[in-house]
This record gives C-alpha cells, structure tokens and sequence, in this order.
C-alpha cells in the first residue's frame, strides 16, 4: 500500500480547527526549527490504514483534548459517551444543541468493534473489512452540514453506513414520521448494524421501519425511498456517483468526501430548478467509494 505523506501545514491546520492551543503552537515551532527536531515533526509517511490512529498519537503527546479521552473502556459506557461529546463542544467542534443531544443519545460504545476500548476516542477506527468508523468530530461535522435536513418527517440517506451510528443519528433526527436509509455494501456489516441499531435508543424505528439498513452497492443510491432531503457519503469519491444527486429532493443536500490522494468534503445543494451548487468545508481523508470486491482486497 503506496504511503501517504502529509506535511505538517496539514497537521497544523487541523490542530487550529480541531485542537487546543498548545498542539497547534508546539507544530507550528516545529515547522520553523526543523534541524532541532526529528523529521517526524516536520512531515508523517503513513499508510492509509494507519494515519489517522498515528496522528491521533501524536496530537495526543502534545496534550490535545480531543485525543485525551479515556482509552480503556466498557464497551457502552453513557458517562464517557457524555465527556466525549463536551470535550467536542468545549473545542469548537460541536456547536449546536440539536447534535450535542443527538450525539450524547446515541451511545459511540455501541457501535464500534467488541472490545470498546477506544470508543470515545477522537479518531477512526477500523470496523473489519477494510473499513472504518470516522472519527466522532467527522460525524459532528457532517451532522451540523446536514443539520437543517434533518427536521422531522424528512428523510436521509447514509452511503457507506458501517456499524450504523450515523444512520442512527440521522433516525433520531428525522423521527419516526421520516425515513433515514443506511446503504452498505458489504452484508455483514449491515448485520451488525442492525444489532447495533436494536441496543440503541432508535431501537423502536428499526421495528417501525422509519429506519432502515441495506445491503448493496451506495453508489447507486437506494432508489425506494427517494427523493431524500439529506445524502450523507463515507467514502471518498474520484467522481460523484450521478444517481446520488439525481436521488437528492430539490432543496436537498449532500454531504460528500470527493478526491483520490487529496480529497476535500464537499457539500453539495441541489436548488429548486434541479440545479446544484458546491462548497468545500474542509480537507479530509477517507478510504475511497469502491466496490465491494475492491475494498475487500484492499484497494
């Protein structure tokens, strides 16, 4: 697997963003005293799989406190659950009410691998058949972007749904007179999913059928349910799959990581004409929108 090489403007930028003073300042001295320190305060070569567990290592050598939360934990844990979700708050990365609440509802511990032991920690990680969990700041992010679609009696879409927490999320969200959709195309995870799901608090919508998880290939949408108000994408796409945005209601909105090395979240919103308009949020790094093949043999 070709490394990835992020230098560290990148990683100062996102401390700015995501992090305390302290990290941001510590990286930024770095970058101006470079035969002082070794090269890995100046640019990290990490693999794919890895970058994101080794950059949360090292933000958390340096005292930032989204990667300060506890690390040996039950698996469920509603206490953990909450700091998580004010530490998020407290830095900036939460900043609405309506996900604070979402969030602290729906507990991370139930949906991340058996062990827990590092569910509410800010970073992703893997789920099994080269696929990950995002970190918790990614899904506060992508649940303030979509926030405004997710009203009651709305409907949601989830590419890539994984284990099932942000499908959850966007469940407990729309509600039980609206229809969040999960799309994964490797069956077993959707298995899981639906286990998760049924020890959580949208346990009763999975039973209803407001609430929904599918096996089958995202890039082609879930047409049964369509038009939906928000399209929520966990992959990164080369290109953006046209059935998503043909399923997207106008005044809708999608939510989509886009690039192959360099990749940027981009949101797009689709006017009342069928026109769309496009904004980035911000740099991100996700395993690629593939097919179920591809991603089993790992890219």
């Amino acid at each position: 697997m070709r490394a990835q090489v992020l230098p560290l403007t990148t990683l100062t930028a996102f401390c700015r963003r995501y992090c305390a003073p302290r990290a941001c300042h510590f990286l930024t001295f770095a970058r101006h005293h470079l035969h002082h320190r070794s090269s890995r305060c100046c640019t990290l070569s990490l693999s794919q799989s890895s970058h994101d567990n080794d950059l949360s290592r090292l933000l958390s050598g340096f005292h930032c406190p989204l990667f300060r939360m506890e690390h040996s934990v039950a698996r469920g844990d509603s206490a953990r659950n909450k700091a998580m979700v004010e530490n998020l708050r407290r830095y900036g990365v939460i900043m609405s009410n309506r996900v604070a609440e979402v969030m602290e509802a729906l507990d991370r511990g139930h949906f991340v691998p058996d062990d827990g032991s590092s569910a509410y920690v800010d970073t992703p990680l893997p789920i099994g058949y080269n696929a990950t969990i995002s970190a918790p700041h990614m899904h506060a992010t992508c649940l303030q972007l979509l926030e405004d679609k997710l009203q009651p009696g709305m409907r949601a879409l989830d590419v890539g749904s994984g284990t099932g927490y942000l499908t959850a999320c966007f469940a407990l969200m729309v509600g039980p007179e609206g229809r969040a959709v999960g799309v994964e195309h490797i069956s077993e995870l959707v298995d899981v999913s639906v286990k998760n799901i049924s020890k959580s608090a949208v346990a009763p919508l999975l039973k209803k059928g407001s609430l929904s998880v599918h096996a089958g290939d995202g890039r082609k949408g879930w047409p049964n349910f369509a038009p939906y108000d928000a399209i929520h994408v966990g992959a990164a796409a080369a290109e953006i799959p046209q059935a998503l945005l043909d399923q997207l209601k106008p005044g809708g909105r999608m939510v989509i990581p886009v690039g192959t090395y360099f990749q940027d979240l981009k949101v797009f919103d689709k006017n009342e004409d069928g026109s769309t308009s496009v904004h980035t949020e911000t740099s991100v790094r996700y395993v690629p929108l593939t097919s179920r093949d591809e991603q089993l043999g790992g890219y």
